[in-house]
């Protein structure tokens, strides 16, 4: 078990690591982070140490298993190499397998398949006719993604059927892709749970996820959803943690069809997006939980004690001209929680923050969410 005065090594710098170093930080553990970022990263920010380099630098490499007991991640698009160099000299939690999974959509679906977890039909393609073949195949109406390094909907393309597919597949620029049946779904909803080293599941109340441009826009917690959509959920959620082997928190992103069939969209091998309000409206927050299952600690109490409503905060609210946002509404409201996240540049559609907001029932705190969502004019 890490002790408080111990070295926990984060491998990235940006707001998940940032959140997380601040979690070890109040608990007395020292943090180490490394990123190929240019300092200060947000993470950095908030460590005790930054190591800025390549990932294929041996001498950071080195460096940084030195200065650390125990090390995880905050983003999973990192060289597997690097991974294996560090994981020969340090704990590392999640373990690479899961890392190398879910790195990429083809061996991600994969697993799905092979586990027999519910997910949405899907094609590997690798050129134009195989990608018009998989259209076919699947009804015409689909999405096609890039197989690996793809989040936020960056690599994404929609398709009805009537498109050109030679155009298409040019145009998407990616040598292979993961061509899914669209899902006609009531909701979009997120499972962030957690693993201990001992086995122990534990997962947070069910979210319904709202999404803008393919971006996570806002999240409502709990979910709008029965008890026994919710079991449901958290049961697919148990079965991709248990079959990963997996330590650590991780989030399972899900459709809800209109027949309440839980289909798993993608897996998040780190805290999510879709988990900040743990922050304020939870005993355990994801992050913490994080802490505790790479510690070797016992996991939290996920008990969510005020329902909450989380809005990411995108830098195309930054005016064009310089300077930042007025934060007034946020800042004068009783019950709202404003996070940023140190970074140097706001650019459209890149994180910059999060406003959470506390309310007597889900319902009433997207309302106030909504209202404050508008004043900052994030609808503008």
């Amino acid at each position: 078990m890490l002790q408080p005065g111990q070295n926990l090594g984060i491998i990235g710098g940006g707001q998940l690591g940032r959140m997380l170093a601040r979690e070890a930080r109040v608990g007395g553990f020292k943090v180490v982070v490394f990123t190929d970022e240019y300092p200060p990263s947000p993470a950095g920010q908030l460590a005790d140490r930054e190591i800025n380099a390549p990932y294929f630098d041996p001498e950071a490499v080195s460096d940084f298993v030195s200065a650390v007991d125990v090390v995880t991640l905050e983003f999973e698009n990192i060289p597997g190499e690097f991974i294996e160099a560090v994981e020969q000299r340090r704990p590392v939690f999640p373990p690479r397998s899961a890392l190398h999974l879910c790195q990429n959509r083809e061996r991600e679906k994969a697993f799905l398949r092979n586990e027999e977890i519910p997910h949405a039909h899907f094609r590997v393609v690798d050129d134009p006719v195989s990608l018009q073949g998989a259209v076919d195949d699947l009804g015409g109406k689909c999405m096609l993604k890039t197989a690996s390094f793809g989040y936020d909907g960056k690599g994404q393309v929609r398709l009805d059927g009537s498109e050109d597919m030679d155009a298409v597949w040019q145009a998407f620029g990616a040598p292979r892709g993961v061509v899914e049946k669209l899902i006609n779904f009531r909701c979009e909803l997120s499972v962030v749970a957690a693993r201990g080293q001992d086995g122990r599941f534990v997962h947070f109340p069910v979210c319904e996820n709202i999404h803008r441009n393919q971006i996570l826009d806002i999240t409502i917690a709990p979910a709008r959803i029965s008890r026994e959509i919710a079991a449901k959920a958290a049961e697919v959620a148990e079965q991709v943690a248990e079959a990963l082997n997996y330590v650590g928190t991780l989030a399972v992103e899900l459709f809800l069809t209109e027949e309440d069939e839980i289909l798993v969209n993608e897996i998040a091998p780190r805290p999510h997006n879709s988990g900040h309000h743990t922050i304020d409206a939870c005993v355990t927050n994801q992050f913490e939980q994080q802490l505790r299952a790479v510690a070797g600690i016992p996991l939290g109490d996920t008990k969510q004690h005020t329902p909450a409503v989380m809005v990411n905060i995108l830098g195309d609210l930054w005016p064009e001209g310089g300077g930042d946002p007025d934060w007034s509404p946020i800042l004068s409201h009783p019950t709202a929680k404003l996070h940023l996240y140190g970074k140097r540049t706001a650019k459209p559609g890149r994180k910059m923050g999060h406003f959470t907001v506390l309310g007597e029932t889900p319902d009433a705190a997207l309302a106030e969410a909504l209202e404050l969502r508008s004043a900052l004019g994030i609808d503008r």
